[in-house]
């Protein structure tokens, strides 16, 4: 494939993933239920309506209602409230009959990942029930394990593929090709841990067997689901990177180059548009932090994988130690502004899941910075070994050099005898410098050879000094880069863990309304003194019907539905299971009903009302019911 046929197919790519779709949300949280968790009500409610912090998915069956008796009662399939996507309403059928009912409930949150949940309410009074088997194990066990393996594969697949890459382009390794089988590897472990994810995503989203992805159906939703778009995008990304890699990384241009940085960086945007990041707030800023970190991280893990598969140099080696520590300051930087933006406050560090597997991340991650500045500290001792080895041999090769100039330079005698010193006299004659000029020189004899004068030995250049190199030990650096790569393995494993676990800033979420919001629970006594026109009915409601301070009000309505008159209305509240109570309300007459603004319930838990009505001096009555009081 050419370069420019890759840009052409790139942006196609980027438009089918980030086509117009539902509004990205964080991890889906429940706040609040028509009618509320534990409530009792008179008269069996015509529907159900759950309301969420952020847009939601349906699926088939997406609500279920079980009877008294935890028999599935049928229900028509359910839709969107005409508030939004935030809300899910369904019609309940008439005839529902007395006691409590469970409604179990599974949405996906615009993130991709399927949030479930169940709650009670009651008619006329609650009964014993007790939870239905599906609604205890919500996914089924071979899906959610197949699917968390497709994921880790995922993300190492990614980390291999990409920081290979990154690797022999940048620091430019002696042998590239002994990388090739890692560059192989990364890209097809990548390919079926896409294929896999493909075909698990509808039996996860709801919940069922992995053979039951095959179903055209579900086919057809995850194909046109956002995380079946970014699927899809890998998919293809991952065919232009096939062809990007045929070429060797001699032969690459600026051109390819760029290339290859544009199909990593839509493979990383397709793990930003369907987690975390493609929700909640501050969604481009978010998408880009986890993207770079995606990046980053591949890099560095990726690199070292490629650090310890080949023989690098140490240039190479002091390349990519300059590669991680950039790589580190990204993920720094990425990683507290994904910190912040996922956990909301501190006190989530140690009060949700999230926060927990954070704190379990960070503290992985200090361990492999310790164990990467062990290795920087080789790789500085490896570079500065060999730059003094170079110097030293440097130095030689320019003393040699010099002292072979000055012997071309001196004069030497081309036949003959060898040229006397100045201070030796000469074989044959008088020495011209050193006798007198009018004295003769002595005679010898011709039968006696002249003895040759002794020669004075010619200095030595004194061999210039080596310093001794600094100590250096390759099997050290490869011991630490091998924890390195270690401990990167398991910060990718916390990762994974990370991404699927409901944030903190959501759990915030769907906590406040609970405790701003005013959820009144209503319950209705009715009563019978036994005397002509001594019976009716109180409808008294409790506002929040939490633990804690909460207001009771109470309407007396007479045998012919008005509202009636009564000399005295008492309530007072009991909770056997803790032996707590009676509990006085304390109502006071306000004129058309009875009211309270301060009766304390301490605990939660369902507690007897016990509603005392005196219709005349002598005629009064006392009933009871259960009404359930919130955390």
């Amino acid at each position: 494939m050419r370069t420019r046929h890759v840009l052409l197919l790139v942006p196609l790519l980027l438009t089918l993933l980030f086509a117009p779709a539902t509004p990205a949300a964080a991890h889906a949280a429940l706040r609040s239920t028509t009618p509320t968790d534990g409530t009792v009500l008179d008269t069996a409610p015509r529907d159900l309506t759950l309301t969420f912090t952020e847009p939601v998915a349906l699926l088939d069956g997406s609500i279920r209602l079980l009877d008294p008796g935890n028999h599935r009662v049928e229900l028509p399939e359910p839709t969107h409230g005409p508030e939004g996507d935030r809300t899910v309403r369904v019609a309940l059928p008439g005839g529902l009959g007395r006691g409590t009912f469970t409604v179990a409930w599974r949405v996906v949150s615009a993130d991709s990942h399927p949030v479930s949940g169940a709650f009670t309410f009651s008619v006329g009074e609650p009964t014993p029930t007790t939870a239905a088997p599906d609604l205890a194990q919500p996914e089924h066990p071979a899906t959610t394990a197949l699917h968390n393996a497709a994921r880790y594969l995922a993300y190492l697949a990614a980390a291999l593929l990409l920081g290979t890459a990154v690797f022999t382009s940048v620091c430019r390794p002696a042998d590239p090709g002994r990388l090739r089988p890692l560059l192989r590897t990364g890209w097809w472990a990548l390919l079926a841990a896409t294929v896999a994810l493909l075909m698990l995503r509808a039996p996860y989203e709801a919940g069922t067997a992995p053979w039951t992805g095959l179903d055209a159906d579900a086919l057809n939703r995850t194909l046109t689901g956002r995380p079946g778009r970014a699927l899809l995008a890998r998919l293809a990304l991952l065919a232009a990177a096939a062809l990007y890699l045929r070429k060797p990384a001699a032969r690459r241009t600026p051109a390819s180059h760029a290339v290859g940085a544009i199909l990593a960086t839509g493979l990383a945007l397709t793990w930003a548009a369907a987690e975390h990041a493609s929700a909640g707030i501050q969604v481009p800023a978010a998408m880009t932090s986890s993207v770079l970190h995606l990046l980053a991280m591949a890099v560095w893990l990726g690199g070292l994988a490629a650090l310890l598969r080949g023989t690098p140099s140490a240039e190479t080696t002091t390349r990519f130690s300059r590669l991680a520590l950039t790589c580190v300051g990204v993920l720094v930087v990425t990683g507290v502004y994904q910190s912040w933006r996922g956990l909301g406050s501190l006190d989530a560090f140690t009060g949700t899941a999230y926060g927990r597997v954070l704190l379990t991340k960070l503290g992985v991650v200090a361990v492999l910075l310790t164990a990467a500045a062990f290795s920087r500290r080789w790789t500085t001792r490896l570079e500065r070994t060999t730059t003094t080895t170079a110097t030293t041999k440097a130095t030689v090769a320019a003393t040699a050099e010099s002292e072979a100039a000055v012997r071309a330079r001196t004069p030497q005698p081309v036949g003959g005898p060898a040229t006397p010193a100045p201070d030796e006299p000469a074989p044959d004659g008088p020495d011209r410098g050193g006798l007198i000029p009018d004295e003769p020189a002595p005679e010898s004899s011709a039968s006696e050879p002249s003895a040759p004068a002794p020669r004075t030995p010619e200095p030595r250049t004194p061999e210039p000094h080596t310093p001794e190199p600094p100590t250096a030990d390759p099997a050290a650096l490869r011991r630490s880069v091998l924890a390195e790569a270690t401990l990167a393995v398991l910060v990718l494993v916390v990762t994974t863990v990370l991404t699927s676990t409901l944030p903190g800033r959501a759990v915030a979420e769907a906590a406040a309304p609970a405790r701003q919001e005013q959820v009144t629970s209503t319950a209705t006594v009715p009563f019978d003194v036994g005397t002509p026109g001594g019976r009716g009915r109180v409808q008294v409601s409790l506002d929040p019907a939490r633990a804690g301070a909460n207001s009771v009000q109470a309407v007396v309505f007479g045998p012919d539905g008005g509202f009636a008159t009564v000399p005295e209305l008492r309530i007072s509240f009991t909770l056997p299971a803790q032996e707590l109570g009676p509990i006085d309300a304390r109502l006071t007459d306000r004129g058309g009903y009875w009211a309270t603004d301060d009766v304390t319930l301490p605990l939660a838990g369902t507690w007897t009302m016990k509603v005392t009505v005196r219709v005349s001096e002598v005629d009064q009555v006392t009933e009871s019911t259960k009404v359930r009081i919130g955390g």
